[in-house]
């Protein structure tokens, strides 16, 4: 997707232009770049996939919605990936057939467009939330809000009045299609496209249910429980299925994705499927050695410190990590000791410290220091 142009510069028109703007530029391009008037040129023909592949999402006021809201990044949707039907109709140019496109140049609908009276599955959802690290590997259910169209309880998502019914279309008489006869550059044409009075549905409403104006859907506000699993990440998505909106003439509800953020931790951090940690200890316990507890994703536990334990030396604790989410098992946790130089000592203890240093070798390359090294 990062290689796509925006859908808008694709056909050289403002994200505030209106429906006959965007007809208008996509006409205009369409036979610019139609492979039939560029026989030879394979960029035409790029061109013309390019401007049909917008126009199929700016012209439907969802898709358009959709696209201006998450772009080529939408959960729900493959702009151009058979988005709409585009690329899904047999024969003709570029899954086209010739009908397909002289519906195009004048107004029509695709010819691949799924029955506007037949059913549809309701949009995809999105919601982000935020977890905390504990959470995140030991897994947590959430609750979220969110608003959607859902089935109007009145009218049962036939968007007609209560004991009132839809009406054949008088235009089309049921077809959903019309037969328009059109001059173009090409000769006299009679093509077929979208009833206008109908919207291609076939039927018509002659008296909407009140609740939900004829659209057969309302919005509401639901509470959903999400189950997350353990191991989740940052920018991990998890797909709720039949929570996004409803359908229409049947179709089935969309579903739901949510996208999750993991909180940092003051004390943890994490590499892949493992946890890092820093842990201070004293230069007595490093030299002496001893037992320390170190805090871990489950609690407390004990690490034995070797004496002559070296700053920068690192532990791992194995199985106290995450836990895959995509295999079995667990991670590791990493313990890093820093020993830590007390700051304020009392003359008894630097008296220690000063008997310490006269009683402790020294190495000869030690007293040479660094330039003794580097000079030696």
């Amino acid at each position: 997707m990062a290689n796509k142009r925006d859908y808008y510069e694709v056909l050289g028109v403002s994200k505030t232009s209106n429906s006959e703007d965007i007809k208008k530029a996509y006409k205009k391009l369409a036979k610019q770049y139609h492979p039939d008037l560029n026989p030879d040129s394979k960029t035409a023909e790029e061109k013309f996939k390019e401007v049909n592949e917008a126009y199929e999402v700016l012209s439907d006021e969802n898709s358009r919605a959709r696209y201006d809201q998450f772009g080529h990044n939408d959960p729900g949707a493959s702009f151009g990936s058979g988005f709409g039907g585009f690329g899904n109709a047999g024969g003709g140019f570029g899954g086209f057939g010739m009908n397909d496109i002289f519906e195009t140049f004048f107004g029509g609908g695709f010819g691949g467009q799924a029955n506007p009276a037949g059913p549809h599955q309701g949009t995809n959802l999105r919601v982000d939330i935020a977890i905390s690290f504990e959470e995140a590997a030991k897994g947590v259910e959430k609750e979220v809000n969110i608003y959607r169209r859902e089935s109007c309880d009145t009218c049962g998502g036939t968007g007609a009045a209560p004991g009132t019914d839809r009406k054949t279309c008088s235009v089309c008489g049921g077809t959903g299609k019309q037969k328009i006869a059109q001059s173009t550059p090409f000769g006299q044409f009679q093509t077929v496209r979208t009833c206008t009075n109908c919207g291609g549905a076939g039927t018509v409403i002659e008296k909407p249910c009140a609740k939900c104006g004829g659209s057969g859907l309302n919005k509401v506000e639901r509470k959903i429980k999400v189950q997350i699993p353990p191991g989740v990440d940052n920018d991990s998505r998890l797909r709720v299925a039949g929570e996004g909106e409803g359908g229409t003439n049947g179709g089935p509800p969309g579903d739901l994705f949510v996208y999750i953020t993991v909180n940092p931790h003051k004390l943890f951090k994490r590499s892949g499927d493992d946890v890092l940690c820093d842990f201070n200890i004293t230069f007595v316990q490093a030299a002496l050695g001893d037992e320390v507890e170190i805090p871990t994703l489950e609690g407390k536990i004990k690490l034995t410190i070797p004496e002559g334990t070296q700053t920068g030396t690192t532990f791992r604790l194995r199985g106290r990590g995450f836990p895959k989410l995509r295999g079995y098992g667990k991670g590791d946790q990493h313990v890093k000791v820093k020993i830590t130089t007390p700051t304020r000592l009392s003359e008894e203890q630097k008296e220690l410290l000063r008997n310490f240093a006269n009683i402790t070798p020294i190495e000869d390359d030690d007293k040479k220091g660094f330039f003794g090294k580097v000079f030696k």
